[in-house]
């Protein structure tokens, strides 16, 4: 049985502003939960609609009905289970190896993906400008597939670092050099534009490094490729050539 304040709780937490203020995000899924219950996040409660998760204590999970967890649920078709975790602190940023920094990603799905990529292709830093989607967002906890558990994430003021970084910028534009064809370093930063508008004006000029993944299409009408699709190509490019 869930109560009343439990439900307004974690209903509430689907939003940035009560995220913040209890320092509590909510995760759905068997397979997202157990990598969080793996790594160093913390466990709050544990929702249930039937016995899993035999090594959480039984004063950490509730067993509800389908309908309770229906109530409590961000999803349209809930799953088996839900748990509310602590938050963590996110890990100062190291300027070393490669580093994917997202100017403005405003699509819970796409940054969770790009949250996967990370975690594949072996990027263990991940820079949000602060304008992009929280990464406790329920749609982006739920698209990470457990690799929010791996990536450290930092939300900063992106312009700032990019003008004193040391580290060379990289950036995605229709008019740069064909990443194909370009020797691509170990080190670095790779600058990730917003869905829209693409990188800003403002973090343009910092880029020296403007690197392009050339059309094949034809017609070459295509404007754009999807911001996630298009970190995967990049990536897999920086680490093809090292």
């Amino acid at each position: 049985m869930v109560s009343k304040n439990q439900i307004k709780l974690i209903t509430s937490l689907q939003q940035k502003k009560y995220r913040l203020a209890h320092q509590l995000f909510i995760a759905e899924g068997a397979k997202v939960i157990q990598e969080l219950l793996l790594s160093k996040f913390e466990l709050e409660h544990l929702y249930l609609t039937e016995p899993l998760f035999n090594r959480v204590l039984a004063s950490q999970k509730t067993i509800v009905s389908e309908s309770d967890l229906k109530k409590i649920s961000a999803l349209a078709t809930p799953n088996n289970c839900l748990a509310v975790f602590k938050m963590q602190d996110a890990k100062p940023v190291i300027e070393k190896g490669l580093i994917v920094a997202l100017d403005d990603i405003r699509d819970p799905g796409n940054l969770g993906t790009i949250m996967r990529l990370c975690d594949w292709f072996g990027i263990e830093q991940l820079l949000c400008s602060e304008h992009t989607v929280d990464i406790y967002n329920p749609k982006v906890v739920q698209a990470t597939m457990g690799s929010i558990t791996r990536v450290n994430v930092n939300y900063i003021d992106l312009d700032a670092f990019l003008e004193n970084t040391a580290l060379p910028v990289f950036g995605t534009f229709m008019n740069g050099k064909n990443i194909y064809t370009e020797k691509l370093p170990k080190e670095g930063i790779i600058v990730m534009g917003n869905e829209a508008n693409g990188i800003s004006k403002n973090n343009e000029i910092t880029i020296k490094n403007r690197l392009t993944i050339p059309r094949f299409g034809n017609l070459q009408v295509t404007e754009s490729l999807n911001v996630a699709t298009a970190t995967a190509i990049v990536l897999s490019e920086f680490r093809r050539s090292n």
